[in-house]
């Protein structure tokens, strides 16, 4: 897979007079269709990363290149043009007076054709199931409908990237499930690149891949399995585990054969049913 995403030597301070940069010489690159998790407790950096990729906020030092191109004053709307933001708060992003109209703000903006933008805000809609929900107004939608309605808006711009900044963090755990099998739609079945900011480590633990940020630095990268050896380091950074993967670590304690890859709850149990039956 290509490159979709390139960081290199990045460092960024909000004050000269910060002993310690916010992000510090950081490094990354993200393939283009990967799902990736961005980890760390509050103040770790990951909001900051998301402003700088998206050129809100520009580096002290390094570069940053998103789609081949070289983020700089002449390619910010050539860069924003590849990348999809949802936010936290689904109120503060539902500008629209109904659905279609919020679906169709950006496209306003960019001057897109009528026709077009019809056609794409119908699109958008339909593959976030918001359909029969167009004519509706912000008030009678629930959270998880909300950013359903936010992510059909980003969609309608067709970026490349879509960076999901902590878009589950307020809604309750229905909403939260939707969102996240939104995310894992676009992914497997659409092929975006998909970057998901977190503290919900049950959210990291799907990706295909989980980076962790500590103090501005990259403390952990790997897949889910290979993240969450280091339980004791995400503990000490305030992260844990997933519980299914307390449960299977408390059972390799015990002396148990556990499996070596990542299972949610469901397969766990299924696990430990296999493993029951066979006794």
């Amino acid at each position: 897979m290509s490159e979709v995403i390139k960081i290199k030597n990045l460092t960024y301070r909000y004050d000269e007079e910060q002993s310690k940069p916010t992000l510090d010489n950081l490094n990354l690159t993200i393939e283009a269709g990967q799902w990736v998790a961005l980890i760390g407790h509050n103040g770790s950096g990951k909001s900051t990363l998301t402003k700088l990729l998206d050129g809100l906020l520009v580096a002290d030092q390094g570069q940053i290149e998103v789609a081949d191109l070289v983020l700089n004053e002449e390619t910010v709307w050539d860069v924003r043009a590849n990348i999809g933001i949802v936010f936290q708060n689904p109120d503060n992003q539902f500008v629209g007076a109904d659905v279609e109209g919020d679906v169709a703000f950006g496209l306003e903006n960019q001057g897109t054709e009528h026709s077009e933008m019809v056609k794409r805000v119908t699109d958008a809609l339909e593959a976030v199931n918001m359909s029969a929900f167009a004519k509706k107004q912000p008030e009678h939608l629930s959270g998880g409908q909300k950013q359903r309605v936010a992510i059909a808006g980003v969609l309608a711009l067709r970026p490349k990237i879509i960076i999901f900044d902590e878009a589950t963090s307020m809604l309750d755990p229905k909403g939260r499930r939707e969102i996240v099998q939104m995310m894992q739609q676009l992914n497997h079945e659409e092929g975006f690149t998909v970057i998901s900011i977190t503290h919900d480590i049950d959210e990291a633990a799907l990706a295909d891949r989980i980076i962790v940020l500590n103090d501005g630095v990259i403390t952990l990268d790997g897949q889910p399995t290979e993240v969450f050896q280091h339980a004791q380091e995400l503990e000490a950074m305030g992260l844990g585990l997933p519980y299914s993967e307390q449960l299977k670590q408390a059972l390799k304690a015990e002396g148990l054969a556990t499996p070596s890859q990542y299972l949610d709850e469901e397969g766990m149990v299924d696990w430990l049913w296999q493993l029951l039956s066979k006794n």
